[in-house]
């Protein structure tokens, strides 16, 4: 297999010396391919001036044991650039996970390659996924993971022994890096490219991808799902299909008659949120939460939080008396 990258064809006189930031890349098999875009598409950004693309600062491979295609979630094929890279002439070597129970992920020869980078000093990164492809190799012991809220339950049932949180973005936990996926994988990109390049440059790559700004790893991932919060799976099921449905409320029969008092604190809780961390109007929150009248609405949360939804956003605390609107929430 070639051990060069098609966004490898800058001339020697262009390249120079080794670039500031190199990378080597793993996609599992039913990869997500989101992840991987906007990881990448925030390298080739840093690498060069404008949108040039050479790979000037920042050069990326897409490793494999083998020469074959990759397929994503979406079943969108990539074709690896390289066979595995010594460890040495890495920054970091990244896995990018996907779809959990389509089968393995990596191979056997994926796996020994990890365990010969984490006896190195590279750092491992798990993004999406990949922080379950890196504990199943044994790679994480007494290091915490960071996976999406979506995963919380699978990781913990997968891994009882390992340390895991899904508040954040991401998490830098010594040479082991984990990511949610998703807009944690933006972060990421950023945060390694400003460690690298600078600021102006990290800045730079997510103005053209229109992000809004860049995010740390500690920043909350956006409204933590209630299932999560609920052990019944059966009920946890029932509550994934009402968070997925928020904007269009599905029929409560669907999921069970006895679930429309959740399904209402549900919604209440959404709208709660968007009150707390954005400025859109309340008529546009009500819409957004499922209630089609925004009076109705209004004595809905006030009923719930003790107050209307004006009023909470003008606390200067919002956190005051937060336990006792839960309270009163669940009840």
């Amino acid at each position: 297999m070639p051990h060069s990258s098609g966004l490898q064809k800058a001339s020697r006189g262009e390249r120079g010396l080794r670039p500031p930031l190199r990378v080597g890349v793993i996609l599992a098999e039913h990869f997500t391919l989101s992840a991987f875009a906007v990881f990448i598409d925030h390298l080739r950004l840093a690498a060069d001036e404008g949108d040039r693309s050479r790979p000037l600062h920042v050069q990326w491979s897409i490793m494999a044991s083998r020469q074959a295609s990759v397929p994503a979630s979406c079943e969108v094929m990539i074709e690896p650039t390289s066979g595995f890279l010594p460890p040495e002439s890495l920054d970091y070597v990244i896995v990018v996970g996907g779809v959990l129970h389509a089968g393995p992920q990596i191979d056997e020869a994926t796996t020994r390659y990890l365990r010969e980078v984490a006896a190195t000093s590279v750092p491992l990164i798990g993004i999406c996924t990949g922080s379950f492809i890196l504990c199943r190799a044994g790679l994480m012991k007494g290091r915490r993971s960071c996976v999406s809220w979506y995963h919380y339950q699978d990781f913990l049932q997968a891994f009882p022994d390992q340390q895991v949180v899904a508040d954040r973005l991401f998490l830098v936990d010594g040479p082991r890096i984990t990511c949610a996926g998703g807009a944690g994988a933006a972060a990421l990109a950023t945060h390694l490219i400003e460690r690298h390049l600078g600021r102006a440059v990290a800045q730079k790559a997510s103005q053209v991808l229109l992000f809004d700004r860049p995010r740390s790893g500690s920043e909350a991932q956006p409204h933590p799902p209630l299932s999560e919060t609920v052990s019944e799976p059966r009920v946890r099921r029932a509550l994934l299909l009402m968070e997925q449905n928020l904007t269009r409320p599905i029929a409560i029969a669907a999921v069970g008659a006895e679930l429309g008092v959740l399904y209402r604190q549900l919604r209440m809780r959404y709208a709660n949120w968007l009150i707390e961390n954005t400025d859109r109007s309340v008529t546009d929150i009500a819409n957004e939460a499922g209630f089609a009248d925004c009076a109705h609405f209004s004595r809905q949360f006030k009923d719930a939080y003790g107050l209307s939804p004006s009023t909470r956003r003008l606390q200067p605390q919002r956190a005051v008396n937060g336990d006792a609107a839960r309270a009163r929430v669940f009840e």
